[in-house]
């Protein structure tokens, strides 16, 4: 069996969702199913030192990936757009004259979907869609777009074509799925929920005696830190990071360590100057092998959005931080993020944008750092029960062999295990 993977970033660049994409390719792997990625060429977020190649054969030949060239992605909105449309036109002739057996589309860029109805003309191949993101609700979440309006409707639109032509929709959390079938009337039977998942055995938890990052970044050990590692973009609301720092300006112990890149880092390192913050530092994105060390640094680590955009989201990187054993503070819309913290005991959280009550929080944890480790060792036990690398990729390779199963009965290779389908509401 082959599935066939267009997607817009892949190592070395560090991007969101680059993690989980690798882990189910590898996992495809070894259980017999090869994979083909076209990725454009690197460009956001590399590492210093990086190599690549156009052509990497993984995990003993079963991954192709396949680098075509194309411009760098840049900061300009519109040749941003652009790329992506160059993109979409090599992904709709590999995915016509290529040998496959399913399209694997991830929700990234949205507008992926539109080529599925053309290429179907040619190549009559299931569809699986990966949504790690509501569209268009994250236009009109981040500002992008007036719901309602005529960006918005013609989302809506791309969002309903993708839809339309997809056989499986494979989502990361209740809430969205509850979203696709009652406000976007997808079939209930066509979606699957699978949560993110983080490998618990590359994040784990590092003592702040046993972190090297402390000594390297001068950090000092006795101060209780506030972590925020990751994109720094309108959608991540920095915005209330830095209010509640200038809260808490007065409270000498505590500091926010900010790690990350994006359009807006100079926006917020602009306003941490303004507002003449000494408890903010900012420091650059880390590569993925030290986030251990990252969230190591924090005594709590931050999960955050704009309001209204985080009510059906399932951020990885708050698993991210589980794993690493530490306490979830999270600025978030109330919904199934917000149910686990609660009820698993492993973070708190304040509504989305409301930096006083955020501040409040942190205060409260700072001083009561008892309950806070307690939070942290919660919050790791939770990933060893429910959030493992082996039980999310192994629900991917399910969907993606039944997917198939359904359009070729007669072939006895292709499992339909389903016992592991279980997609209730964490508990």
């Amino acid at each position: 069996m082959k599935i066939i993977v267009p997607f817009s970033y892949y190592f070395p660049e560090q991007c969101a969702g680059l993690t989980i994409i690798d882990d189910v390719l590898k996992a495809c792997a070894e259980h017999g199913v090869q994979s083909y990625l076209y990725v454009p060429t690197p460009t956001r977020n590399i590492p210093e030192n990086a190599k690549w190649q156009k052509d990497e054969f993984l995990c003993d030949g079963m991954v192709h990936v396949h680098r075509f060239s194309m411009y760098g992605e840049g900061k300009n909105s519109i040749l941003r757009a652009l790329r992506y449309v160059f993109c979409e036109i090599v992904y709709t002739y590999k995915l016509i004259f290529s040998d496959y057996d399913v399209i694997f589309l991830d929700s990234t860029p949205p507008i992926q979907g539109l080529k599925i109805p053309f290429v179907r003309l040619f190549r009559k191949r299931p569809v699986i869609h990966n949504v790690q993101d509501l569209f268009p609700d994250s236009l009109s979440g981040t500002g992008l777009a007036k719901k309602g309006g005529l960006l918005w409707k013609i989302g809506a639109w791309v969002s309903k074509v993708t839809q339309n032509n997809s056989d499986k929709i494979i989502c990361i959390s209740e809430d969205i799925k509850n979203n696709l079938v009652k406000e976007k009337g997808v079939p209930e039977d066509k979606i699957e929920v699978v949560y993110n998942w983080v490998d618990e055995n590359a994040v784990v938890p590092v003592a702040k005696e046993d972190n090297p990052l402390f000594d390297e970044f001068g950090i000092s050990r006795a101060k209780f830190h506030v972590v925020y590692a990751g994109n720094l973009g309108n959608a991540q609301n920095i915005d209330v990071i830095i209010d509640a720092a200038n809260v808490l300006k007065e409270e000498n112990d505590v500091e926010f360590l900010i790690f990350g890149t994006g359009g807006l880092k100079d926006q917020f390192v602009a306003k941490v100057n303004e507002l003449k913050l000494d408890n903010v530092k900012f420091f650059p994105l880390q590569p993925m092998e030290r986030v251990s060390q990252v969230y190591g640094l924090g005594d709590v680590c931050v999960v955050s959005c704009k309001p209204g955009l985080g009510g059906a989201a399932m951020p990885s990187k708050m698993l991210s931080i589980m794993s690493a054993g530490r306490a979830v503070v999270a600025s978030f819309d109330t919904g199934e993020l917000t149910y686990i913290l609660e009820n698993h005991k492993c973070g708190m959280y304040a509504p989305a944008g409301d930096a006083d009550a955020f501040a409040e929080m942190i205060k409260h944890l700072s001083q009561n750092r008892d309950e806070c480790k307690a939070m942290g060792d919660n919050a790791r036990k939770l990933i060893l029960q429910k959030f493992t690398k082996a039980y999310g990729t192994s629900r991917y390779v399910e969907i993606i062999k039944s997917v198939v199963f359904s359009r070729k009965p007669h072939d006895k290779r292709l499992s339909t295990d389903n016992t592991n389908l279980d997609n209730r509401l964490i508990k």
